[in-house]
């Protein structure tokens, strides 16, 4: 694809039970609730729950985010019960590479709502996005070795293990040295 602004595809979509979509600019007040509910578990792993910023700060980060999806910069995504639209966690396809094309697939869930499936569900939901919209040919998951809560996220939703990047990075809180899994899905020959 020369120019992927030029694709066409769904600002949302659905699976059995979350509405999985763009960013809107009336994100920002339960996106921030939701990250405020949940950063003790999102801290030791995401960089940007160490401090939970202002309101206004998220308002102009949901049109940031909207802007680059329209763009096809970086597909953020939020996860929202079809039930009663609550918001229950963000993922998203990011570190986007057209040439092939390739995804990561980030994700996080509301305290309140972990561990009933809906992140494995999600990301189901959207590699199948990734391959079948998109025309993906790889569609990665990466985190912290630690992390085994995402790990597990990712082999229930058939990701392949592999590797682990030792030394790959700076961790956000300590400053040590942190090590990385790769797990990855390709498209079938």
């Amino acid at each position: 694809m020369d120019n992927p602004i030029l694709l066409d595809f769904p600002y949302s979509f659905e699976t059995e039970r979350l509405i999985i979509r763009g960013p809107l600019p009336d994100d920002a007040a339960p996106l921030r609730q939701a990250v405020v509910e949940s950063q003790p578990e999102l801290k030791p792993w995401m960089p940007w729950a160490v401090e939970v910023p202002s309101e206004e700060w998220y308002r102009v980060r949901v049109r940031e985010g909207r802007l680059k999806f329209l763009a096809r910069e970086d597909l953020w995504m939020m996860l929202t019960l079809k039930e009663n639209g609550l918001m229950i966690g963000g993922s998203g396809l990011h570190r986007i590479d057209w040439s092939v094309p390739k995804f990561e697939i980030g994700y996080w869930a509301r305290t309140s709502h972990a561990g009933q499936g809906y992140i494995t569900e999600a990301v189901n939901g959207i590699t199948r996005f990734a391959f079948e919209t998109l025309g993906a040919q790889r569609v990665e998951i990466r985190c912290d070795v630690n992390n085994e809560r995402s790990a597990a996220v990712a082999r229930r939703a058939g990701f392949t293990h592999e590797g682990t990047l030792r030394h790959d990075a700076r961790d956000h809180i300590t400053g040590g040295l942190r090590d990385t899994h790769v797990f990855a899905q390709v498209r079938a020959d």
